[in-house]
């Protein structure tokens, strides 16, 4: 795993941000419920709000709304009306850290929180809603309507229902040197068991205990399976061995057996709703950007399209993979095609030419289950513990990667092989398997020391369910099979009541 490393200019002011998913549920049933007033109730209230209603703008879908983005955070749904989503803007050093973040994050909660009152819905502190169906009738009712949906279903095949109970993630984005991306996202990949276990919160699925600490993550080999092209699939799994640098990432990604995604007919970043065009004959995205253009069909109409490989089509088509964590960047100017296949071609060539265009890069941590603070958790654990737990995932990942050179030799003494095992017993067992436990001793160890002293009770959370070895998922078991009452509606109600998200006033 050893490589030439790049000095980080003294200048670079690495910035961080949050991507927070969120289970909705009715709060006196705790039914799965579709938000309807939530986006008037949200777009009043952040009207107020001088951090957020400078530029503020609705983004409607099909004639409802679906986000409202302020400069300072996108409020927003993933998959369904069922699961919302804020990300922050990127926070950097300079203006603060993981400390101003912290901050953003509180206050948009509370934005969300208050907002949910309009629907009589509250946020569940889970990672997947413990009782909900998964059926394509519920799905056509609560799904979002974006176009990218008609593609991955229609055209690919993918069983993409199969996460239409509210599947969330704490998402942390660290931004990172160009020369130092690919040492800090094998470290994520290499390190996923830790990240899965310290923070698995959802054992219940279909009203059922499931027998995994971590069920979201089953999400992907169902939704792939049986899907048109092998190679979606293919992009879910780890490889057998670390990445050498970003040419063998993106060559990894677009290799032969792949398949690429619709590409853009012109620049622009936001994937899930643009105009697209689907190639004839499912080529790899290397073989297009290979060849003198492409004949395929327009996504929004269905006109025939000749489009020309350019170098926006391997910026867009970074999102791609499914894996524990994702590389993402952003240029500031694009460069030629040619410049960027010659360089592809070279070691660490891709490493100087996103410099030259002064690439912004953020590893994308997707292990964490959502989870926030509730009435069990400050029961058990004391609030100070209890609200570490939005800004625990970013900071264990921060803290990590501050400590690279010492996360890489981790990786590499416990074994990449070894720590792929481990992250699968991590979604079964979560810290109940030594190994398991062993690991995130040390990773929580190390990112320690890349805290600031200020920084350090954000670890507060996993350091508790390190020392108690009681996850969330644990929790909610408890609560689960000690209700009142064990008829499906009553223990659901319970849950919801035990577990809804509980803020500070």
């Amino acid at each position: 795993m050893s490589r030439t490393t790049r000095p980080t200019p003294s200048s670079f002011d690495p910035a961080v941000g949050l991507e927070l998913e969120m289970v909705v549920a009715h709060a006196a049933t705790g039914r799965s419920l579709a938000v309807d007033r939530y986006f008037d109730a949200l777009r009043a209230r952040l009207s107020a709000d001088p951090v957020h209603a400078p530029g503020m703008q609705a983004v409607e879908l099909e004639g409802r709304c679906v986000s409202l983005d302020t400069p300072a955070a996108q409020f927003g749904l993933d998959n369904g009306f069922n699961l919302l989503e804020v990300s922050t803007r990127p926070v950097r050093s300079s203006e603060g850290g993981l400390a101003a973040l912290a901050d953003l994050a509180a206050a948009s909660l509370h934005h969300v929180h208050a907002a949910l009152q309009a629907d009589d819905a509250v946020v569940l502190n889970a990672s997947q809603h413990p009782d909900c169906e998964r059926s394509m009738d519920w799905y056509r009712r609560v799904c979002v309507p974006r176009p990218i949906y008609r593609e991955l279903v229609g055209h690919r095949g993918w069983k993409h229902w199969e996460g239409i109970d509210a599947k969330a993630q704490n998402g942390a984005n660290v931004q990172v040197a160009v020369g130092d991306a690919v040492r800090a996202l094998n470290v994520m990949l290499g390190t996923a068991a830790a990240h899965v276990a310290l923070f698995a919160n959802s054992p219940l699925e279909s009203g059922r205990e499931t027998g995994l600490k971590e069920t979201r993550l089953t999400v992907w080999p169902r939704v792939f399976t049986g899907v048109r092209f092998a190679g979606d699939a293919m992009l879910a799994r780890v490889p057998p061995r670390p990445f050498l640098d970003l040419g063998d990432y993106f060559r990894w990604m677009f290799r032969p057996g792949t398949v690429s995604r619709s590409l853009p007919l012109a620049r622009s970043h936001d994937y899930k709703a643009m105009p697209t065009v689907l190639l004839d004959d499912a080529p790899s995205l290397s073989a297009f950007l290979s060849s003198h253009g492409w004949l395929g069909r327009r996504t929004d109409t269905g006109e025939a399209v000749w489009l020309l490989p350019d170098s926006t089509h391997f910026e867009h088509s970074q999102i791609a993979q499914f894996m524990d964590a994702r590389l993402r960047y952003r240029l500031a100017s694009l460069p030629e095609l040619g410049a960027l296949l010659a360089a592809w071609r070279r070691r660490e060539g891709l490493e100087a030419l996103f410099e030259a265009h002064g690439a912004q890069v953020y590893i994308e941590g997707r292990c964490p289950g959502a989870g926030f603070p509730d009435a069990v958790l400050v029961q058990e654990a004391g609030a100070q513990v209890a609200h570490s737990r939005v800004m625990s995932p970013i900071a264990l990942q921060w803290g990590l990667l501050q400590r690279l050179d010492e996360a890489q030799r981790l990786v590499g003494r416990w074994g990449w092989a070894r720590l792929g095992e481990l992250r699968e017993r991590a979604v079964r067992h979560a810290l109940d398997d030594d190994g398991v436990a062993a690991l995130c001793g040390e990773v929580v160890a190390l990112a320690r020391e890349g805290l600031t002293p200020a920084e350090r009770p954000m670890l507060a959370y996993v350091e508790y369910v390190l020392a108690t070895r009681r996850c969330g998922a644990d929790r909610m078991l408890s609560t689960w099979r000690h209700a009142p009452a064990q008829d499906a509606a009553a223990r659901l109600a319970h849950v919801a009541a035990r577990h809804r998200m509980q803020l500070h006033s």
